[in-house]
């Protein structure tokens, strides 16, 4: 706003308020037409919507070009703070504070519950079944504190990654379903089917689990129905491999 561009910039600023103006007015008379089941008139303003978006994306994109005309380094990405700027525009003060405490709380106990989480399957799991298993109790709490700072500095490495996937919180909910869904028929499994061997589980969430990548890798079906996809499977795979697997025996 200060630059070579200001003015450019100014005159792409003054035309998209004029748009959005013109656009939110069309909405209302969208609104309008559909509570009054007048569909004819909505599928005409509509297009109209779509039209105004692709003006829209066009002042965007020229006031992006603008911004890295004026200055080659600049992040143009804002996509992550939508969210904020409703948050400090939109809400009374009060709230504000309480909404970004929230977040700072949410996001402590989500990333110590990982870490900590993380940190126990590394001993239990691989080091004191692989590693060493007559290790003493000093010993698996230095190799925890280990784990600990390890996957805390892959959690660092991934997070400066993970701002260029776009939308934070879509990006998260698409990594979460990958997993998610095949997590929950595994836990639903031990709640409601008991009967069903371990064995069995396990080879039903493998192929859960592959089945719900393939999905992500090869089909157009929204992330979140990747939950659905990964549970029935997982469920439905381990209780008719389960009819396949004999019970251990053991023999004395």
């Amino acid at each position: 706003k200060t630059g070579a561009y200001a003015d450019a910039y100014r005159a792409l600023e003054s035309q998209n308020e004029t748009l959005f103006k013109e656009k939110e007015q069309t909405i209302r008379e969208l609104v309008g037409a559909l509570k009054t089941g007048d569909h004819a008139s909505a599928v005409a303003i509509e297009k109209q919507l779509d039209l105004s978006q692709e003006q829209q994306n066009a002042l965007r994109k020229q006031a992006t070009d603008l911004m890295i005309r004026n200055d080659p380094a600049a992040n143009t990405n804002d996509t992550n703070y939508i969210f904020l700027n409703f948050v400090i525009h939109y809400l009374p003060v009060g709230l504000v504070g309480l909404v970004i405490a929230a977040i700072f709380a949410a996001s402590m106990s989500s990333t110590s519950a990982e870490l900590n989480s993380l940190a126990s399957t590394t001993v239990v799991d691989v080091y004191k079944r692989m590693v060493n298993k007559n290790a003493s109790e000093k010993q698996y709490v230095v190799v925890s504190k280990l784990a600990t700072v390890m996957w805390g500095i892959f959690a660092i490495i991934f997070a400066e990654y993970a701002n260029r996937l776009g939308s934070l919180i879509e990006a998260v909910n698409i990594l979460g379903s990958l997993f998610y869904g095949t997590i929950l028929g595994i836990f639903l499994l031990a709640f409601y089917c008991k009967f069903v061997r371990g064995t069995a589980a396990f080879y039903a969430a493998i192929l859960g689990e592959i089945a719900v990548v393939c999905c992500f890798m090869f089909t157009e079906i929204s992330f979140l129905w990747y939950n659905v996809i990964g549970c029935l499977l997982t469920m439905g795979l381990a209780l008719m491999f389960n009819l396949f697997i004999p019970k251990n025996t053991t023999h004395g």
